[in-house]
């Protein structure tokens, strides 16, 4: 395993749970292997890792910007990550916030009902 895959895996289970994390990787065929170690290695072992802004301020731009690009089917996964971010519910909101000035209601709107659909089921965990 190269540095950049272990760091990337180390981060990414710091920040999604090892639990998340084990479930995707016991979900990994051959055909998307190069796709997870790109991502892992990019994304979480580059991107994540960095030491450039804080991972509370990563949860709020990630959350943001996949509302922003109707990504939505991660938006519960980086609200529960937040939980290990640190990024509290109001960053949340005000990251939503500016989603529904700059790219639109509709996608914060939309953005919001997930995230208060997730919080509810992080409560009721």
């Amino acid at each position: 395993m190269s540095e950049r895959l272990e760091l990337g895996m180390k981060t990414r289970r710091t920040v999604l749970g090892d639990a998340h994390v084990d479930r995707a990787e016991l979900q990994k065929t051959d055909f998307d292997v190069p796709f997870q170690t790109l991502i892992t290695e990019s994304a979480w072992g580059t991107v994540w890792a960095s030491d450039g802004i804080s991972q509370r301020e990563r949860s709020m731009l990630t959350l943001a910007l996949l509302a922003a690009l109707g990504n939505f089917e991660e938006i519960p996964m980086h609200i529960r990550a937040c939980t290990r971010t640190g990024a509290s519910k109001r960053d949340v909101l005000e990251a939503f916030q500016h989603v529904a000035i700059y790219a639109g209601v509709p996608r914060a709107n939309h953005a919001l009902k997930l995230a208060k659909k997730t919080y509810a089921e992080l409560e009721n965990e």
